[in-house]
């Protein structure tokens, strides 16, 4: 019974054992790579669990040799700006996550350490495009200008900061949407300049815009950015049209409301009147002749 319990201890210590030392050697793995671009600033994003290791990105282009970023090496976030890394921007990039030991003077061998790859990216065909901001001036009764300001990149270039217009030059276009106010039907138009003219707008009616980047040669799912704030003309308003559905609602229900009140003190006052009219003419026909 005793050695038999002997051995149940010892098996209980060897497992205690191999747990405390595969958590020794564990080796986190970075996880769920995968890019995040928006306006040209690119970054690689992982997961991971928390340990004393750290994280250097290489980067290849077209299956190019790897290239250590400059600005991704033994880093203890999960994340890595690669945008001045990856020009010219027009090109198929891949990513490497390597995991290495947070002292280098720990003995280790390179081959061991896990490598995740991510997924290819192109910055110019797949970088998401924010909202571009927009002013509209009427220049007659039926034309409007529509002034497109284009949202900057965290990119410089020769001490100037670079516009979207700057990097997509003419591949950028503008898809401007517009409706009459207390109208639900809208018009879309495509312009190639950030200066565009809407005409044949009915005169003295007040109009709404919004306007998006638009870039045509590029996949459906990345070729529009996101929509302006809405900017709107001055200018005639029909109030009926302006109304919205809740609005019509409510004033229906208070006009039937009104009705029904009407109704019943109507009636009320009829069957009051009645009511007298009969008590007089029973008090009249019981009097004494």
């Amino acid at each position: 019974m005793a050695s038999l319990r002997t051995v149940l201890y010892l098996r209980v210590w060897l497992s205690a054992w191999i747990i405390t030392t595969a958590e020794d050697n564990f080796v986190p793995r970075a996880e769920n790579v995968h890019w995040f671009s928006l306006d040209f600033k690119t970054t690689l994003n992982w997961t991971t669990k928390s340990s004393n290791y750290t994280y250097t990105v290489l980067y290849s282009w077209d299956d190019s040799d790897w290239i250590e970023c400059l600005y991704c090496s033994q880093l203890i976030e999960s994340v890595c700006d690669l945008t001045n890394c990856l020009k010219p921007f027009d090109r198929i990039y891949s990513a490497d996550v390597k995991t290495e030991p947070a002292s280098m003077n720990h003995n280790y061998d390179p081959e061991e350490l896990p490598h995740t790859y991510s997924g290819n990216f192109n910055p110019y065909i797949e970088s998401n495009i924010s909202a571009v901001k927009i002013t509209v001036q009427a220049v007659d009764e039926r034309t409007v200008t529509v002034n497109i300001t284009d949202p900057l990149t965290s990119i410089h270039q020769d001490g100037k900061q670079l516009s979207i217009r700057d990097v997509l030059k003419n591949d950028l276009m503008y898809k401007i949407s517009y409706y009459k106010s207390g109208s639900t039907g809208k018009r879309d138009i495509i312009s190639e300049s950030s200066m565009a003219e809407v005409s044949q707008l009915d005169a003295g009616q007040k109009y709404c815009f919004m306007v998006a980047a638009y870039i045509p040669s590029r996949p459906k799912s990345t070729q529009q950015g996101a929509w302006s704030e809405q900017r709107c003309t001055t200018g005639q308003e029909d109030v009926l049209q302006e109304l919205s559905l809740g609005a019509w609602v409510g004033a229906v229900f208070i006009l039937l409301t009104i009705l029904i009140i009407v109704v019943t003190v109507t009636v009320l006052c009829c069957r009051c009147c009645q009511r007298r009219n009969k008590m007089l003419h029973t008090s009249q026909s019981s009097a004494p002749v």
